[in-house]
């Protein structure tokens, strides 16, 4: 399986989904989804942007040779889909829930057009969102084509330590509480879960990390 992989810095839930503006509250619904449902298929008509308020959710699509090829777990407070907000008509990935409770916030592209237009602020996070995740998409796409899979899971941690740690106040060690499981994390690095084993447990010999189910610690 081939990965691609990107975080997003910032919960966009609390300034996109529009129960928080009164004036769409009313006439909007969250969906829910089962562990493996799929919110989209490539090809589908992509005339929404999605926004989730719990559980996590897969991206990818598959090549020619029938391959899934993986390019994000997501989870709460990230955005996908949002392609359609830049003109694209047709879907080019599948979204899948992971989870046996997700629950996905949709807006109508003509709704975030209509909150863009009429708030400028709030486009210019939309587009900086988009623009810091193709960043982001670009430069971790070279480090899965050219770096070996030790050097992946550095850097995904390294990202971790962005997105979900905090210095232990007692040790002064970096602490990593996460969303993602071991198979997550096997899959965003383009790795098996058994070699994601053999280097964690080679990490944590080099007294580089300590690490459990709920959390990952460094030294």
């Amino acid at each position: 399986m081939q990965t691609i992989w990107f975080f997003d810095d910032v919960n966009l839930f609390r300034i996109l989904c529009p129960h928080k503006m009164k004036a769409y509250k009313s006439d909007h619904d969250f969906d829910t989804y089962k562990k493996l449902d799929y919110i989209y298929f490539e090809e589908d008509s992509a005339n929404k942007v999605y926004l989730i308020e719990k559980g996590k959710v897969k991206l990818g699509y598959y090549n020619e040779n029938g391959d899934e090829i993986v390019k994000a777990i997501l989870s709460k407070g990230e955005l996908f889909g949002e392609k359609a907000i830049l003109g694209d008509t047709m879907r080019d990935e599948f979204a899948q829930s992971v989870d046996n409770a997700t629950s996905i916030c949709p807006i109508g592209v003509t709704t975030m057009h209509d909150l863009m237009r009429d708030n400028q602020t709030f486009s210019f996070k939309v587009y900086k969102f988009i623009g810091l995740k193709f960043k982001k998409l670009e430069r971790r796409l070279q480090l899965l084509l050219f770096k070996d899979a030790k050097t992946r899971l550095v850097e995904f941690l390294n990202e971790l330590c962005i997105d979900y740690g905090y210095n232990c106040p007692n040790t002064g060690d970096k602490v990593i509480k996460h969303p993602y499981t071991q198979k997550d994390i096997a899959s965003l690095i383009g790795t098996s879960r058994p070699t994601l084993n053999i280097i964690l447990n080679e990490l944590k010999s080099e007294n580089y990390l300590d690490y459990n189910r709920k959390e990952i610690r460094i030294f």
